[in-house]
Protein backbone atom coordinates (compact mmCIF):
# COMPACT_ATOMS: atom_id res chain seq x y z
CA UNK A 1 0.00 0.00 0.00
CA UNK A 2 2.61 2.33 0.89
CA UNK A 3 4.51 1.68 -2.52
CA UNK A 4 1.09 2.78 -3.91
CA UNK A 5 0.92 6.33 -2.23
CA UNK A 6 4.59 6.65 -2.95
CA UNK A 7 4.42 5.94 -6.77
CA UNK A 8 1.62 8.68 -7.27
CA UNK A 9 -0.41 9.24 -10.36
CA UNK A 10 -3.43 8.35 -11.40
CA UNK A 11 -5.86 5.48 -12.75
CA UNK A 12 -4.48 6.54 -16.65
CA UNK A 13 -0.82 6.54 -15.73
CA UNK A 14 -0.32 3.20 -17.66
CA UNK A 15 -2.46 4.23 -20.32
CA UNK A 16 0.25 7.51 -20.61
CA UNK A 17 2.78 5.28 -20.28
CA UNK A 18 1.80 2.90 -23.08
CA UNK A 19 0.88 5.50 -25.62
CA UNK A 20 3.99 7.32 -24.88
CA UNK A 21 6.52 4.77 -24.91
CA UNK A 22 7.32 5.35 -28.70
CA UNK A 23 6.29 8.21 -31.06
CA UNK A 24 4.55 5.73 -33.59
CA UNK A 25 2.31 4.51 -31.03
CA UNK A 26 1.79 8.41 -29.83
CA UNK A 27 1.33 9.23 -33.73
CA UNK A 28 -1.27 6.35 -34.05
CA UNK A 29 -3.39 6.95 -30.62
CA UNK A 30 -3.64 10.59 -31.59
CA UNK A 31 -4.72 9.74 -35.77
CA UNK A 32 -7.08 7.29 -34.34
CA UNK A 33 -8.49 9.58 -31.93
CA UNK A 34 -8.92 12.44 -34.53
CA UNK A 35 -10.80 9.98 -36.34
CA UNK A 36 -13.06 8.50 -34.27
CA UNK A 37 -13.68 11.89 -32.27
CA UNK A 38 -14.88 13.20 -36.08
CA UNK A 39 -17.09 10.38 -36.73
CA UNK A 40 -18.57 10.61 -33.38
CA UNK A 41 -18.91 14.20 -33.80
CA UNK A 42 -20.30 13.89 -37.70
CA UNK A 43 -23.03 11.57 -36.39
CA UNK A 44 -24.25 13.64 -32.99
CA UNK A 45 -24.55 16.39 -35.41
CA UNK A 46 -26.35 14.79 -37.89
CA UNK A 47 -28.98 13.47 -35.80
CA UNK A 48 -29.60 16.72 -34.14
CA UNK A 49 -30.12 18.42 -37.57
CA UNK A 50 -32.58 15.48 -38.40
CA UNK A 51 -34.36 16.05 -35.10
CA UNK A 52 -34.38 20.01 -35.53
CA UNK A 53 -36.11 19.88 -39.18
CA UNK A 54 -38.59 16.79 -39.14
CA UNK A 55 -41.01 17.38 -41.59
CA UNK A 56 -39.00 20.27 -43.28
CA UNK A 57 -36.71 17.55 -44.75
CA UNK A 58 -37.17 16.41 -48.75
CA UNK A 59 -37.95 12.53 -47.45
CA UNK A 60 -40.53 14.03 -44.98
CA UNK A 61 -42.90 16.10 -47.99
CA UNK A 62 -44.55 13.06 -49.42
CA UNK A 63 -46.22 15.08 -52.46
CA UNK A 64 -42.46 16.01 -53.92
CA UNK A 65 -41.30 13.81 -56.94
CA UNK A 66 -45.13 13.16 -58.02
CA UNK A 67 -47.37 15.21 -60.79
CA UNK A 68 -50.99 14.65 -60.54
CA UNK A 69 -52.70 13.27 -63.80
CA UNK A 70 -53.60 15.51 -66.36
CA UNK A 71 -57.09 14.92 -68.13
Amino acid sequence: MASTAMRGGGPFEGLYKFVMRRNSVYVTFVVAGAFLGERAVDYGVHKLWEYNNVGKRFEDISVLGTRQAEE
